[in-house]
């Protein structure tokens, strides 16, 4: 029995080193995330949707699904959240393609997300955006191409909700909306922590370099499939992604994860389910495997 508790205690010291080097290296961009994440939900969240409503009121063509991208990304909302404002851009008349490109790039990015990838360093975090934007780029072009005189969403029964943020003390509005945001992250990025310490300690590191590393196809499809049962929350992942990376794991490979990954969350994919409808659920899915698999690809040709 001492021998099965010493074999235990050594164990958890070894996992524990792990979990706290890792909680140690990336603790600070998940507080920071938050903090910001907070700032712009509470002061700059309904700037941003002004900005994207007074976009129909402008001749900008296929060219608007730029700005529709890059507020997308600026907007702090969750898909859930995303959806209600969405439908109430339909009502006021906004085009097919920007709502799609709106949409595809808030589900991917946001800049809590952007602040937690940071952790990856300096050219994963780079791939992130640019993969991330060009994935609603291409989302709100096909759009455009196959869907111009017909609807692609079906915002029946979706309303604008209610703000949270609603105390008229600013500083305590903040904190409410920066608590909500530890509870909904906190618990995700603690398992997120603790799955890559176990990783680190019983996954040979040369086994992530046969399965993710490398420029080989082969790799960037298995990230791009593990991306769909894994992630439940972005902060939660940077811990996994950060490891895998160290193990080898291509940059390509991370890229087609960090587009899987968000696309195809549980609540993302329920959501979208209800407004597309299974046909076009299914074109959805399809067009989100086929551009991280390319992504992927593409990026281990360049980095």
């Amino acid at each position: 029995m001492s021998e099965l508790w010493s074999v235990l205690h050594r164990e958890f010291v070894y996992i524990w080193y792990y979990f706290e080097l890792q909680l140690r290296q990336i603790f600070w961009y998940w507080v920071i995330g938050m903090a910001i994440g907070s700032f712009i939900s509470v002061f700059a969240k309904d700037r941003i949707h002004g900005l994207f409503a007074g976009m129909q009121n402008k001749k900008m063509g296929v060219l608007g699904i730029v700005p529709a991208c890059l507020l997308g990304i600026a907007s702090p909302l969750c898909m859930y959240g995303t959806i209600p404002i969405a439908a109430s851009f339909r009502r006021q008349g906004m085009r097919e393609d920007w709502l799609a490109a709106f949409m595809m790039a808030s589900i991917l990015l946001n800049p809590q997300l952007i602040i937690y990838s940071a952790a990856l360093g300096g050219t994963v975090l780079c791939v992130r955006i640019v993969s991330c934007f060009l994935c609603g780029i291409c989302a709100g072009l096909l759009i455009r191409l196959f869907y111009k005189n017909r609807e692609f969403f079906d915002f029946k029964g979706f309303s604008e909700r209610e703000s949270h943020d609603t105390h008229p003390n600013l500083l305590i509005r903040y904190l409410l909306n920066l608590w909500r945001n530890v509870k909904a992250t906190g618990l995700y990025f603690l398992i997120g922590i603790l799955l890559s310490a176990l990783f680190q300690r019983y996954v040979p590191q040369n086994v992530m370099v046969d399965v993710f590393g490398g420029n080989e196809a082969w790799g960037v499809l298995m990230a791009a499939t593990v991306g769909v049962p894994l992630y439940a929350c972005g902060g939660g992942t940077i811990p996994l992604l950060r490891s895998w990376l160290t193990d080898g794991m291509s940059v390509g490979s991370a890229a087609a994860f960090m587009i899987t990954g968000p696309a195809t969350k549980i609540t993302n994919l329920g959501a979208l389910k209800i407004v597309t409808g299974l046909k076009r659920f299914l074109l959805y899915l399809a067009f989100i495997m086929a551009f991280s698999f390319l992504s992927g690809l593409i990026v281990n040709l360049i980095v």
